[in-house]
């Protein structure tokens, strides 16, 4: 497996997004945790979750204790990413809460829950609208000062945001966590500003996300004819474009079955040609 950095901290160039343990349609709690233990053989070092990642009969939290329980006597080995500011809401849409009090309520409640002295990298999940942003980024700032995080990063950010978030954490702006996929390409403008200014970028849904992929791995898609040519999956080949892109991308592409990850942790050592990244790069 091969290595990248957010922050000072090096992680497994892809990560495992936790998401699809948790929430409904999910696989019965012993296939979830081989699942992160599967992960964890192929290399994975970095594993994404959230205190919104639950349903309403679990609570606040069902996907942090998950990761926890998978972890145990292995927590040395990877860097877990949580976020706050979502509140799961069964058959709708999450529900939006970005003010400093609760951010900082909600990050003490996943260090717990996580087992932790210091979550590794906690991230502002959504921009509240009803909040001042810099309000929001003012609540991480106190956590990193008072140690209850060890790195802060942002989700969902536009550029605009990315900048203000770096600026109120005087620099310490580690992570950007964006949609980013083959069909979905809106991000390269704040995918573009983390590779200038050094910060890693984590395509959430880099496949499609949980039922969208087909559109981009049919037969007639070029990530399907390049891994024809390779004899590996066309999710394998997506991901390892990503990675090609620029040396701070780190995708976490979602997981509910150990053979899924152990797939996509083989992105990290696929080479592509110039002449397939080409095909592949145009949209």
């Amino acid at each position: 497996m091969k290595y990248r950095r957010i922050g000072d901290v090096a992680v497994s160039s892809i990560g495992l997004g936790a998401m699809p343990l948790s929430l409904p349609g999910r696989p019965d709690r012993r296939r979830a945790i081989e699942t992160i233990h599967a992960a964890l053989d192929a290399g994975i070092t970095l594993i994404d979750t959230a205190d919104a990642y639950t349903t309403d009969a679990d609570g606040q939290g069902h996907n942090e204790l998950l990761v926890a329980e998978a972890l145990r006597g292995r927590t040395e080995e990877v860097l877990v990413a949580t976020k706050g500011g979502l509140l799961f809401r069964d058959g709708g849409p999450w529900d939006r809460n970005g003010t400093p009090a609760h951010l900082k309520k909600a990050a003490r409640e996943s260090r717990a829950r996580l087992g932790v002295d210091a979550i590794g990298l906690y991230q502002l999940h959504r921009p509240d609208p009803s909040v001042p942003y810099e309000e929001s980024i003012g609540a991480l700032r106190e956590l990193l000062d008072e140690g209850v995080i060890r790195l802060a990063g942002i989700s969902n950010a536009t550029v605009t945001q990315i900048a203000l978030a770096d600026h109120v954490l005087g620099g310490r702006l580690v992570s950007v966590q964006n949609q980013f996929s083959p069909a979905y390409r809106s991000s390269l403008g704040e995918f573009d500003y983390c590779v200038a200014h050094q910060i890693a970028f984590l395509p959430w849904s880099p496949l499609g996300g949980i039922g969208r992929g087909s559109d981009v791995f049919d037969d007639s898609s070029a990530f399907s004819a390049v891994a024809a040519e390779l004899g590996v999956s066309p999710q394998r080949v997506a991901l390892a474009w990503e990675l090609s892109l620029g040396h701070c991308v780190i995708p976490i592409p979602g997981a509910s079955r150990p053979e899924t990850i152990t797939d996509s942790a083989g992105a990290a050592e696929l080479t592509l040609s110039s002449e397939q990244l080409a095909r592949l790069s145009t949209p």
